[in-house]
Protein backbone atom coordinates (compact mmCIF):
# COMPACT_ATOMS: atom_id res chain seq x y z
CA UNK A 1 0.00 0.00 0.00
CA UNK A 2 3.07 2.32 0.87
CA UNK A 3 4.69 1.56 -2.15
CA UNK A 4 1.37 2.42 -4.45
CA UNK A 5 1.26 5.41 -2.54
CA UNK A 6 4.62 6.92 -2.82
CA UNK A 7 4.17 6.30 -7.11
CA UNK A 8 0.81 7.76 -6.84
CA UNK A 9 2.05 10.82 -5.07
CA UNK A 10 5.08 10.84 -7.63
CA UNK A 11 2.15 11.44 -10.60
CA UNK A 12 0.57 14.06 -8.41
CA UNK A 13 3.74 15.89 -8.57
CA UNK A 14 3.76 15.92 -12.47
CA UNK A 15 -0.44 16.84 -12.13
CA UNK A 16 -0.53 19.43 -9.97
CA UNK A 17 -3.54 20.25 -11.39
CA UNK A 18 -4.97 17.79 -9.78
CA UNK A 19 -5.15 19.56 -6.45
CA UNK A 20 -5.76 22.59 -7.97
CA UNK A 21 -9.00 21.74 -9.29
CA UNK A 22 -10.70 20.80 -6.35
CA UNK A 23 -9.36 23.40 -3.76
CA UNK A 24 -11.79 25.52 -3.38
CA UNK A 25 -14.20 22.56 -4.11
CA UNK A 26 -16.88 21.47 -0.87
CA UNK A 27 -15.72 18.55 1.01
CA UNK A 28 -17.83 15.59 -0.81
CA UNK A 29 -16.38 16.88 -3.87
CA UNK A 30 -12.88 16.93 -3.01
CA UNK A 31 -12.96 13.40 -1.77
CA UNK A 32 -14.68 12.07 -4.81
CA UNK A 33 -11.94 13.61 -6.86
CA UNK A 34 -9.61 11.79 -5.08
CA UNK A 35 -10.85 8.69 -4.35
CA UNK A 36 -8.42 6.89 -5.56
CA UNK A 37 -5.20 8.03 -3.95
CA UNK A 38 -4.43 7.15 -0.54
CA UNK A 39 -3.32 9.78 0.65
CA UNK A 40 -1.68 8.14 3.76
CA UNK A 41 -0.31 9.06 7.32
CA UNK A 42 3.34 8.86 6.80
CA UNK A 43 5.19 5.13 7.46
CA UNK A 44 7.03 7.14 10.61
CA UNK A 45 3.81 8.66 11.22
CA UNK A 46 2.03 5.01 11.39
CA UNK A 47 4.46 3.67 13.89
CA UNK A 48 3.78 6.07 16.51
CA UNK A 49 0.18 6.05 16.44
CA UNK A 50 0.65 2.27 16.93
CA UNK A 51 2.98 2.50 19.79
CA UNK A 52 0.46 5.67 21.62
CA UNK A 53 -2.43 3.25 20.83
CA UNK A 54 -0.72 0.33 22.39
CA UNK A 55 0.48 2.29 25.26
CA UNK A 56 -2.52 4.20 25.95
CA UNK A 57 -5.28 0.49 25.92
CA UNK A 58 -8.12 2.69 24.78
CA UNK A 59 -11.60 1.54 24.43
CA UNK A 60 -12.51 3.68 21.68
CA UNK A 61 -10.30 5.36 19.05
CA UNK A 62 -11.88 7.84 16.76
CA UNK A 63 -10.54 8.08 13.44
CA UNK A 64 -11.71 11.35 11.14
CA UNK A 65 -10.72 10.75 7.36
CA UNK A 66 -9.95 7.08 6.44
CA UNK A 67 -8.85 7.31 3.33
CA UNK A 68 -8.10 3.76 2.23
CA UNK A 69 -7.17 2.67 5.02
CA UNK A 70 -3.70 2.60 6.16
CA UNK A 71 -3.71 4.62 9.33
CA UNK A 72 -6.70 2.48 10.39
CA UNK A 73 -4.73 -0.63 9.95
CA UNK A 74 -2.21 0.81 12.51
CA UNK A 75 -4.93 1.64 14.78
CA UNK A 76 -6.90 -1.58 14.78
CA UNK A 77 -3.30 -3.27 14.98
CA UNK A 78 -2.49 -1.75 17.96
CA UNK A 79 -6.35 -2.18 19.40
CA UNK A 80 -5.70 -6.42 18.63
CA UNK A 81 -2.20 -6.31 20.11
CA UNK A 82 -3.51 -4.91 23.27
CA UNK A 83 -6.37 -7.39 23.43
CA UNK A 84 -8.95 -4.93 23.81
CA UNK A 85 -11.04 -1.61 22.17
CA UNK A 86 -12.17 -0.55 18.90
CA UNK A 87 -12.02 1.85 16.38
CA UNK A 88 -14.09 4.24 14.66
CA UNK A 89 -13.45 6.13 11.16
CA UNK A 90 -14.93 7.93 9.48
CA UNK A 91 -14.87 8.72 5.20
CA UNK A 92 -17.07 10.82 2.70
CA UNK A 93 -15.83 8.71 -0.21
CA UNK A 94 -18.09 5.94 -0.62
CA UNK A 95 -15.12 4.15 -2.95
CA UNK A 96 -12.54 4.20 -0.54
CA UNK A 97 -15.25 3.04 1.65
CA UNK A 98 -15.70 -0.66 -0.19
CA UNK A 99 -12.12 -0.45 -0.55
CA UNK A 100 -10.79 -0.12 2.81
CA UNK A 101 -13.89 -2.67 4.26
CA UNK A 102 -11.77 -5.02 1.61
CA UNK A 103 -8.75 -4.56 3.03
CA UNK A 104 -9.74 -4.46 6.61
CA UNK A 105 -11.62 -8.02 5.73
CA UNK A 106 -8.22 -9.49 4.00
CA UNK A 107 -5.91 -8.20 6.68
CA UNK A 108 -8.40 -9.86 9.57
CA UNK A 109 -8.98 -6.61 11.16
CA UNK A 110 -12.68 -6.01 10.03
CA UNK A 111 -14.53 -7.18 13.53
CA UNK A 112 -12.00 -4.34 15.24
CA UNK A 113 -13.39 -1.59 12.83
CA UNK A 114 -16.66 0.64 12.36
CA UNK A 115 -16.63 2.51 9.25
CA UNK A 116 -18.92 5.45 9.03
CA UNK A 117 -19.65 6.44 5.78
CA UNK A 118 -20.33 10.26 4.85
CA UNK A 119 -20.41 13.41 6.64
CA UNK A 120 -17.90 13.35 9.98
CA UNK A 121 -20.14 16.12 12.05
CA UNK A 122 -23.07 13.85 10.95
CA UNK A 123 -21.95 10.18 12.01
CA UNK A 124 -20.02 11.41 14.53
CA UNK A 125 -22.39 12.78 16.62
CA UNK A 126 -24.03 9.18 17.18
CA UNK A 127 -20.86 8.02 19.00
CA UNK A 128 -22.27 7.52 23.21
CA UNK A 129 -19.25 6.42 24.31
CA UNK A 130 -16.21 7.76 26.26
CA UNK A 131 -13.37 8.42 23.75
CA UNK A 132 -9.76 7.84 24.64
CA UNK A 133 -7.70 7.90 21.50
CA UNK A 134 -8.58 10.64 18.51
CA UNK A 135 -7.06 11.18 15.19
CA UNK A 136 -7.29 14.08 12.95
CA UNK A 137 -6.20 13.31 9.54
CA UNK A 138 -9.48 14.51 7.42
CA UNK A 139 -9.53 17.97 5.48
CA UNK A 140 -7.74 20.66 7.08
CA UNK A 141 -10.36 23.44 8.05
CA UNK A 142 -12.41 20.44 9.62
CA UNK A 143 -10.01 19.64 12.17
CA UNK A 144 -11.70 22.48 14.55
CA UNK A 145 -15.13 21.79 14.37
CA UNK A 146 -14.78 17.64 14.69
CA UNK A 147 -12.62 18.08 17.84
CA UNK A 148 -15.65 20.28 19.27
CA UNK A 149 -17.77 17.77 18.69
CA UNK A 150 -16.17 14.95 20.22
CA UNK A 151 -14.69 17.23 23.59
CA UNK A 152 -18.29 16.20 25.56
CA UNK A 153 -17.13 12.50 24.93
CA UNK A 154 -13.24 12.94 25.31
CA UNK A 155 -12.06 10.96 28.76
CA UNK A 156 -9.63 12.61 31.03
CA UNK A 157 -6.16 11.75 29.58
CA UNK A 158 -7.14 11.22 26.19
CA UNK A 159 -5.16 12.04 23.24
CA UNK A 160 -5.49 14.15 20.04
CA UNK A 161 -3.39 13.82 17.38
CA UNK A 162 -3.93 16.05 14.57
CA UNK A 163 -1.88 14.86 11.73
CA UNK A 164 0.19 16.99 8.92
CA UNK A 165 -0.17 20.01 11.01
CA UNK A 166 2.20 22.28 8.91
CA UNK A 167 -0.15 22.35 6.63
CA UNK A 168 -2.59 25.59 5.51
CA UNK A 169 -5.80 26.03 7.40
CA UNK A 170 -5.05 24.33 10.32
CA UNK A 171 -4.06 27.92 12.70
CA UNK A 172 -7.82 27.90 14.23
CA UNK A 173 -7.14 24.23 15.37
CA UNK A 174 -3.67 24.86 16.91
CA UNK A 175 -5.20 27.97 18.30
CA UNK A 176 -7.42 26.00 20.07
CA UNK A 177 -5.45 23.25 21.59
CA UNK A 178 -2.76 25.57 22.28
CA UNK A 179 -5.08 27.91 24.81
CA UNK A 180 -4.89 26.39 28.47
CA UNK A 181 -8.35 27.27 29.22
CA UNK A 182 -9.53 25.03 26.12
CA UNK A 183 -8.27 21.95 28.42
CA UNK A 184 -5.81 20.45 26.32
CA UNK A 185 -1.93 20.50 26.89
CA UNK A 186 0.01 19.90 23.60
CA UNK A 187 2.97 19.36 21.64
CA UNK A 188 4.42 19.95 18.13
CA UNK A 189 5.95 16.93 17.00
CA UNK A 190 7.94 16.55 13.95
CA UNK A 191 7.68 13.41 12.69
CA UNK A 192 9.81 13.57 9.69
CA UNK A 193 11.12 16.56 7.47
CA UNK A 194 8.10 18.42 6.12
CA UNK A 195 5.73 16.68 8.16
CA UNK A 196 4.87 16.99 11.78
CA UNK A 197 1.74 16.28 13.94
CA UNK A 198 0.37 18.32 17.15
CA UNK A 199 -0.23 15.59 20.16
CA UNK A 200 -2.92 17.18 22.85
CA UNK A 201 -3.48 15.42 26.18
CA UNK A 202 -7.42 16.50 27.48
CA UNK A 203 -6.33 17.96 30.41
CA UNK A 204 -9.54 18.25 32.13
CA UNK A 205 -11.35 16.24 34.71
Amino acid sequence: MYTESTNQFARLRENRDVFERVANASAQERADALSDFYLPVTPEAGRLLYALVRATRPSTVVEFGMSLGISAIHLASAVRDNGTGRVVTTELSAAKVATAKKTFAETGLDDLITVLEGDALTTLADIDTPVEFVLLDGWKELYLPVIKLLEPRLSAGALVIADNTSMDGLRPYLDHVHDPGNGYVSVHFPVREGDSMEISCRAVT
